[in-house]
């Protein structure tokens, strides 16, 4: 009989090879765990992650739970550079339509929701394993925040996001279609803001990783 198997989903291979030494540190069997990059973006996001949950149940081993995890930019005075962040929901932030008195979500129009939870249970023991973790929504957006104006508008129209990613809506949307538990993890690489590569700390948000993953499967 084949053990149940959890399937880690990245952007790029950089995330990967982070998640995958998390799980080599946890100890679990390597067969239970599938670490793979489905490219970067909502769209490439849910196509990839799609086409692997399709695959498993078509061979008979369908996910068990499905998390996308990965590195992200965090909303000052929520999520410090390092931090470790679960997403409670998991928003697209710019899937909508601009308005004379502003942005309207997909919702608003009546075309679907733009918001998706994680599923508790999953959600639940991802909190006992990470205490440190802070909880709150992330967003995930095709163009990633650059200037100070848009950041504002961001924490205004989301009081409880967290963190700022790209691919998180798009793999929950396969999840759900394919009836597997979803959560998103991430850890922050720099502040959401003016853009300033120099800010960014990618070696301690990717250890960071490892070290949230080694401990989320442990």
């Amino acid at each position: 009989m084949q053990p149940e198997r959890l399937l880690i989903v990245t952007a790029v291979e950089a995330e990967a090879a982070a998640v995958r030494a998390g799980v080599q540190a946890s100890g679990v069997h390597p067969d239970t765990v599938v670490v793979a990059p489905v490219g970067v973006g909502p769209a490439a996001a849910a196509a990839g992650t799609a086409r692997l949950l399709t695959l498993a149940e078509a061979a008979g081993t369908p996910y068990r739970a499905v998390l996308s995890a990965g590195i992200a930019g965090g909303f000052p005075g929520r999520a410090v550079v390092g931090a470790t962040v679960l997403g409670a929901r998991t928003i697209a932030a710019d899937l909508g339509a601009e308005a004379p008195d502003g942005f309207l979500p997909v919702d608003q129009l009546g075309f679907g929701s733009n918001l998706l939870e994680a599923d508790p249970a999953l959600r639940k023991t991802l909190t006992a394993a990470l205490p440190a973790a802070i909880v709150g929504d992330i967003l995930t957006l095709a163009t990633v925040t650059g200037t100070a104006q848009t950041a504002d508008i961001l924490q205004t129209r989301h009081p409880r996001a967290v963190a700022e990613a790209m691919e998180g809506y798009g793999v929950a949307c396969a999840a759900q279609l394919a009836g597997v538990p979803f959560a998103e993890i991430r850890t922050i690489s720099n502040p959401i803001g003016p853009r300033d590569r120099a800010a960014w700390r990618l070696p301690e948000a990717f250890s960071a990783l490892t070290e949230a993953v080694a401990a989320a499967c442990g």
